[in-house]
């Protein structure tokens, strides 16, 4: 306790606290810039660390790791473009309540709350219970990763609008583009077609804005020219009183209590397995989220309150979760961690085993720094979202033009490379006359995501145990997970065929 109290002391000092702050409103505005990922935005301001000494630098960085996870949430329901691969899923029915429904006050005030419980929720279970989650990401072999991703995988068959064929199909599809470029084991290259650029597989955030941000804008464009020539107004519908209430009411916190916590929960477990992330998490979530909510699962896809709160709650789980392994084994849970790491090196932090023993006052600084992070994240997300509300005021013929452009920008600023926008435009061209045949892009996005995953795991396993299939059924977790994967698979298909009850 008397450990815990100095670092409350050290770590809530003036200078400390307006590191947090400066930290979360940079990232909650580069979060909400479609094409600045989260790991962008950390290694953006990584340099900024070095002028703030000691814990509160690195806690500066936290803040910024937690407002831009929140932050990619705020382009995804206004603009129907992800500000940052964790927030996809939130596109899905928080575009439709800003836009079709006319509330977008309430889809970003259900976001905001939700963000930031899943925050604080991690925070408690990395205080309380990182040892026991360590301690059981640590047990886990690569055939439990395998079984992990090949159960996120899965989860394709729920997420399918009509026919869940199309929507398998679409999961296979992104399998095969995961399988472009080098081999993860023997660094075989593979289906590149004598292209450079392919030798390093195709980038994910180029095809994630193609088809998902890119093919929705063309649809988009068909709409208001088909409403042109047909004389139609465009009007979006919004309801005054909600237009302008960003806090959620009483009636919509109950609603959607128990998707926040059971998803804040899932993405605080997906958070804790190294090498997953708050892409993963966020399509989990959503997809647990629709196949538990009965009473509303006709209004899925058309702007749920869950499926805003699912996700989002579940990627800011995430960051928590996250740091189990950072800071407990030494093992980065995601790609922003693994930044995080560098960091915490170059202050002269070493994360591992030892860090809990042998300055556990350290780790208390960080508790507290990421805890403040997700404070402030509630106050100065519900302070300016009346400002960003404006954003979907603006008529369709100048912000058609302008999402266009962040399309083009957010790709060529991920890695400067004009073959990514030539990627980006064929993703939302092929993603434009998927949708228009009912195709998911959800799940070709979670096939190309978990698909190398999946593969290097197996085939290391395997690889460990000289092929012996045989040997899986000694891990009762990765069986338990196999299993679940098929009911998950199998499920809607079985469910289509059997016979309808009498009335």
């Amino acid at each position: 306790m008397d450990l815990f109290l100095n670092a409350l002391s050290q770590a809530y000092t003036p200078e400390g606290i307006l590191a947090v702050i400066l930290g979360v409103l940079a990232g909650i505005i580069l979060g909400a810039l479609p094409g600045i990922s989260t790991n962008m935005a950390i290694t953006l301001l990584f340099p900024f660390a070095y002028v703030v000494e000691g814990v509160p630098g690195i806690n500066m960085l936290l803040g910024v790791y937690c407002g831009s996870i929140y932050g990619g949430s705020i382009s995804a329901i206004l603009l129907n473009t992800p500000g940052t691969p964790g927030s996809a899923a939130t596109m899905i029915d928080g575009y439709p309540m800003a836009h079709d429904l006319g509330q977008p006050g309430r889809a970003l005030g259900v976001s905001t709350f939700a963000s930031s419980v899943g925050g604080l929720f991690s925070c408690v279970c990395l205080f309380f219970f990182s040892p026991m989650l360590a301690s059981l990401a640590k047990t886990f072999t690569s055939l439990e990763y395998c079984a992990f991703a090949f159960f996120g995988i899965s989860i394709i068959s729920s997420l399918a609008n009509e026919s869940v064929t199309k929507g398998l199909i679409g999961g296979l599809i992104g399998l095969l583009l995961a399988c472009i470029g080098l081999d993860p084991l023997n660094g075989t290259v593979r289906f590149n077609f004598g292209s450079r650029y392919l030798m390093g597989g195709i980038s994910f955030l180029p095809l994630l804005i193609g088809l998902l941000a890119f093919s929705r804008v063309l649809i988009n464009i068909e709409d208001f020219f088909r409403k042109k020539r047909l004389n139609e107004t465009d009007s979006l519908n919004f309801d005054p009183k909600a237009k302008f209430r960003v806090f959620p009411t009483w009636a919509d916190i109950k609603r959607c209590a128990p998707t926040i916590f059971g998803c804040s929960a899932l993405g605080t477990a997906v958070g804790a397995v190294p090498g997953t992330g708050g892409d993963i998490a966020c399509f989990l979530a959503y997809n647990e989220a629709k196949r538990f909510n009965r009473k509303h699962r006709d209004e899925f896809g058309k702007g749920a309150i869950e499926g805003i709160a699912a996700p989002e709650s579940a990627n800011n789980g995430v960051s928590g979760g996250a740091m189990i392994p950072l800071l407990s084994l030494g093992i980065p849970g995601d790609g922003a961690t693994a930044i995080l790491l560098g960091a915490f090196m170059i202050k002269g932090i070493a994360p591992g085993p030892t860090l809990f023993t042998s300055d556990m006052g350290t780790v208390y600084q960080i508790f507290c720094g990421i805890s403040l992070s997700n404070i402030v994240m509630a106050i100065l997300g519900f302070i300016l979202l009346r400002a960003f509300i404006r954003v979907v005021c603006i008529p369709e013929k100048y912000l058609l033009p302008m999402i266009v452009a962040l399309c083009f920008i957010g790709t060529y600023s991920y890695g400067h490379n004009h073959t990514d926008l030539l990627v980006m435009v064929i993703g939302g061209i092929v993603g434009y006359f998927a949708i228009k045949h009912d195709f998911t892009m959800s799940s070709v996005i979670i096939g190309f995501i978990l698909g190398n995953m999946t593969e290097s795991n197996f085939r290391r396993y395997l690889l460990l145990n000289n092929g012996d299939f045989a040997s899986i059924f000694d891990r009762p977790i990765a069986v338990a997970f196999f299993a679940l994967s098929l009911l998950t698979i199998m499920g809607p298909i079985i469910s289509k065929h059997l016979p309808a009850k009498k009335k």
